[in-house]
């Protein structure tokens, strides 16, 4: 079905007003109007190919939330009128390890992203929410608890659950000590779920700025990574810490910070290789480790916490037309702390 987007057509060129076509939805698929969808850095990446992979005409989005407007005659989970929400998988082979442990982030038989993935049912490339309407099986289709907000909802399917899932991993909680790095998208999300899970949450910043808006959302601490005597004070002190930066760092830095056996967990991207000294692993015994987004059920199980606990993103509300402007904007870190779409701007 013919469905109006936003889609860059080169590295180059701006986002700009392109048709698509959805597929009709087959016994299993939820059809969901859009109503929010949130502004990853990785939509930017892929628009301008920064990964080396991407595939045009690209349409970004993959924190996409609305509301049902179809179900095909199999759907159990969804009826006409719920609000649904989809992340950044729309598909996975179903039949791996990873996936049959619930764990489709990491699917080894060849999962399916929400854009620029192999779409399986049409042919060519996936389509994201940078549109007015997606068709997705229910499997990968996620409840929303009513209480939330649904536009700081949406992030939460990509900067919420790429945070919860190594906290929940490495078991933050009561008597745990955490530590976040970056107060952005992701960051202020780790903020929150750390503090709501009951770890004591420490957050590092190199901006001073940041400091009162870092104990608003919940740490405990604030520390200036810019400050020795302060990082000094932290040294060997950390069961978990998750590093959300995407520039390029000192890793052996937040290493040191890192008691026996803990570990800290990168799930920010550098442009460059990373370096860190052998033996800021080899004592105290630290683990250096990755997390990337979400399995399905425990990106519900995520959703489910923040409705329980009335916790969600803070957010900027943009039009679909200030796409370009808000990439230069994040570029700068001008935005507390997600942009979201207003995908009623496209179909006006």
């Amino acid at each position: 079905m013919p469905t109006r987007a936003y889609a860059a057509q080169s590295p180059t060129t701006p986002l700009a007003p392109h048709g698509i076509e959805r597929r009709n939805p087959t016994a299993h698929d939820v059809e969901i109007d859009i109503l929010f969808c949130g502004v990853c850095h990785s939509d930017l990446h892929f628009a301008r190919n920064e990964w080396g992979f991407t595939q045009y005409p690209v349409v970004p989005g993959h924190e996409i939330l609305g509301r049902v407007t179809r179900v095909g005659t199999g759907v159990t989970k969804f009826k006409v009128g719920d609000l649904a929400a989809v992340g950044c998988l729309v598909d996975s082979c179903r039949a791996c390890d990873c996936c049959k442990k619930g764990l489709e982030q990491y699917c080894t038989g060849g999962g399916t992203f929400t854009y620029n993935g192999e779409d399986k049912h049409m042919g060519g490339m996936t389509y994201g929410g940078y549109s007015e309407k997606v068709v997705v099986d229910e499997s990968y289709t996620l409840k929303v608890p009513a209480n939330l907000d649904p536009a700081a909802a949406s992030p939460l399917l990509c900067a919420g659950i790429t945070t919860w899932s190594p906290l929940k991993h490495w078991k933050a909680g009561p008597g745990k000590k955490v530590g976040i790095v970056g107060l952005g998208g992701l960051g202020h999300m780790g903020v929150k779920f750390a503090r709501a899970l009951g770890a004591h949450t420490v957050l590092f910043t190199t901006s001073p700025s940041k400091v009162a808006d870092g104990l608003r959302l919940g740490a405990h601490e604030v520390v200036l990574s810019t400050d020795e005597a302060a990082m000094a004070k932290h040294a060997a002190s950390f069961d978990l810490i998750i590093d959300t930066v995407s520039a390029d760092h000192s890793i052996d830095a937040l290493m040191a910070l890192i008691r026996l056996d803990g570990t800290m967990c990168m799930v920010g991207v550098p442009p460059n290789p990373q370096q860190i000294a052998a033996f800021s692993v080899i004592l105290p015994r630290r683990n250096l480790a990755g997390s990337c987004i979400g399995g399905i059920g425990e990106t519900q199980e995520m959703l489910d916490f923040c409705g329980k606990n009335n916790i969600a993103c803070d957010i900027e509300l943009i039009r679909m037309d200030e796409i370009n402007h808000a990439y230069e904007r994040m570029l700068k870190s001008d935005v507390k702390y997600r942009f979201v779409i207003d995908m009623a701007s496209l179909k006006a």
